[in-house]
C-alpha cells in the first residue's frame, strides 16, 4: 500500500497558555453594552465547504449587510474549542466554536481590535435546530466558549436549519433580518457551491495539468460573486463558469476507484483537519471521492418537516371532518418549497454542463425503509442507509465510506448497527465506518488505505478486461 502522501497528521502551532492568560472577563452584566445597529454590524458565519463559503460571503454581502465567513477549521481550532468548551462533545461543536475563537483572537491580538470593539460590532450567525448534539446545544456552547476566551456579550443569533423561509417571528433578539430574501440568496449560493464542488471532485483525479482544476474553481468563485454583488444575472454567470470548468483537460481512459462519502453531515462535508482531509486524501490514492452535497440536507429537512406534518394530519384527520385550509396552505407552501429547490439545481446543472441526477428522497426512504425507521430524524435521517443501498443496487461505486464523529449517537447507531444488519444482505459491499476525534489521523489513513486497497483490485480488473474486449 502507499504512504500517506503529503497529507500528515495535524500538528499544534498555538501557545495555548498565551490564550488562557489573554482571556479577561470584560463584561458581566451585558445590558448596558451599546450594541451597534444591524447597519454597523458585522456578521460572521461559516461552516459549509470552501468554495459555498465563499459564495456565500458574497451573496448575503449583496443584500446590504457585511458578512464574514471563517476560513475552514484547522487542528488549532479543534485545540481551542476543547479549552473554551465543555468536554466531552464531538468534535464538529470543537471545531466550529473553536474556529469562531480563533478568529476573534486573530481581530484582537493581531489586527488590534479591542475586545470590547469585537463585542459591540460583530455578530455570530449559525443553525440551530433539534437534537440531542451539537444543533441543539449550540447557542449555549458558543456563548460559554465566549465568555471563557475574553469576549462575553458577543451577540449570537440562529436559524432553524430545518424552517427554511418559514422561521416565524420568535428569532432570538431580533439581531438580523431573516427575510425570504435572506435565505432564497443563501441557497442559490449554497446550491451553485454544491454544483461546482460536484464537477470539481469529478475532474480533479483525472486532470492531465496537474492544478487547473483548482485554478478554474478560483476563477468561477470570482464570476459568481461578482455576479451576486453587482445583481447581474447568474445564468449568464454560470455560462462563463461552464467555459472555465470545460477547459479543463482530463484523461478518464484508466478508471479510478470511485468512493461515496456519506455519515454525519458536518464531518463528510468538511474539508480540512475536521475530518483529517478525507476528500484530498482520497485523491491523493488514487480515488475519486463522491462528496456530500449540502441538496441532500436541503432536500432531506424539507421531507422531514412533509412526512411529520401528512402523519399529523393523517391523525387530525380521522377525528375531524371537514375542510382544513391551513392543512392546504402547508401542503401548497411545502410543494412549492420542494418544486423551487428542484428547478433551480436543473436550471444551474444544465447551464453547467453537468449531467446531475437530482436526489429522489422519496425513493431513497423506500430503500431505507426496511431497515431504518423512517419517523426517526435525528442526524441525517435515513440518508445513511439509503445511499449504501443505492450505492449497492446502481453500482455508484466502488466503495462508501460512513465518517462521523467520535461517539456520534444518530450515525453510531446507523453505521455500527443498522448497516450491519445491510452488509449481512449484501456482502459484496466494500463499506467502512470511520470515526473522527480530532487527533489520531494515522490511524484513520489505514484504515482507508486497507478498505480502498479492495476497491483499487476491484477496478484494475474491470480495466484489464476493458482492455481485452478492446482488444478482441
Amino acid at each position: 500500500m502507499s504512504s500517506c502522501s503529503s497529507i500528515k497528521s495535524p500538528q499544534s502551532t498555538i501557545d495555548l497558555e498565551y490564550v488562557k492568560s489573554k482571556a479577561t472577563q470584560y463584561y458581566e452584566d451585558y445590558s448596558h453594552i451599546d450594541y451597534a445597529s444591524k447597519e454597523d454590524s458585522i456578521y460572521i458565519t461559516g461552516g459549509l465547504t470552501t468554495i459555498q463559503d465563499k459564495l456565500i460571503q458574497e451573496a448575503l454581502n449583496s443584500l446590504g449587510t457585511k458578512f464574514i465567513t471563517l476560513e475552514s477549521p484547522t487542528f488549532e481550532s479543534f485545540q481551542l474549542g476543547k479549552v473554551y468548551g465543555n468536554k466531552a462533545q464531538c468534535n464538529p461543536t470543537y471545531f466550529t466554536v473553536g474556529n469562531l475563537i480563533k478568529y476573534l483572537i486573530h481581530l484582537r491580538d493581531v489586527e488590534g481590535v479591542s475586545s470590547e470593539e469585537i463585542v459591540r460590532r460583530y455578530v455570530y450567525v449559525t443553525a440551530g435546530g433539534c437534537g440531542p448534539c451539537r444543533f441543539g446545544m449550540y447557542i449555549t456552547e458558543y456563548k460559554k466558549a465566549l465568555k471563557d476566551a475574553g469576549f462575553a456579550g458577543l451577540r449570537i443569533t440562529s436559524f432553524e436549519h430545518d424552517r427554511g423561509i418559514f422561521q416565524g417571528d420568535d428569532i432570538e433578539d431580533n439581531i438580523i433580518d431573516f427575510t425570504p430574501k435572506f435565505f432564497i440568496t443563501l441557497a442559490k449560493a449554497a446550491i451553485i457551491g454544491d454544483l461546482i464542488n460536484l464537477i470539481a471532485h469529478q475532474k480533479r483525479p483525472y486532470e492531465v495539468n496537474k492544478g487547473d482544476t483548482n485554478k478554474a474553481v478560483d476563477r468561477s468563485i470570482d464570476i459568481i460573486s461578482q455576479a451576486f454583488l453587482s445583481h447581474s444575472s447568474l445564468l449568464v454567470a454560470l455560462y462563463k463558469v461552464r467555459k472555465e470548468l470545460d477547459s479543463i483537460k482530463v484523461d478518464k481512459s484508466i478508471k479510478k476507484p470511485k468512493v461515496l462519502i456519506s455519515g454525519e453531515f458536518w464531518a463528510a462535508m468538511t474539508q480540512g483537519d475536521g475530518n483529517y482531509n478525507l476528500h484530498q486524501f482520497l485523491e491523493e490514492q488514487g480515488a475519486e471521492s463522491i462528496p456530500q452535497p449540502v441538496i441532500n440536507r436541503l432536500l432531506l429537512s424539507i421531507w422531514e418537516v412533509e412526512f411529520a406534518f401528512n402523519q399529523k394530519a393523517d391523525l387530525e384527520d380521522s377525528y375531524k371532518d371537514g375542510f382544513n385550509l391551513q392543512q392546504v396552505k402547508t401542503k401548497l407552501m411545502l410543494k412549492l418549497a420542494k418544486i423551487a429547490v428542484k428547478l433551480h439545481i436543473k436550471i444551474y446543472s444544465k447551464f453547467l454542463n453537468l449531467d446531475y441526477d437530482i436526489p429522489d428522497i422519496e425513493y431513497l426512504a423506500s430503500l431505507a425503509k426496511e431497515y431504518y425507521p423512517l419517523e426517526c430524524s435525528g442526524g441525517e435521517g435515513h440518508l445513511e442507509v439509503a445511499h449504501l443501498l443505492e450505492s449497492i443496487k446502481h453500482n455508484l461505486a466502488d466503495m462508501v465510506i460512513s465518517i462521523k464523529p467520535f461517539g456520534c449517537m444518530p450515525s453510531s447507531a446507523v453505521s455500527d448497527g443498522i448497516q450491519s444488519l445491510v452488509l449481512s444482505h449484501y456482502p459484496e459491499a466494500n463499506f467502512l465506518s470511520i470515526e473522527t476525534s480530532g487527533e489520531g489521523a494515522a490511524n484513520f489513513y489505514s484504515r482507508i488505505q486497507m478498505a480502498l486497497f479492495k476497491a483499487k483490485e476491484k477496478v484494475k480488473l474491470e480495466n484489464s478486461n476493458t482492455y481485452a474486449i478492446s482488444l478482441e
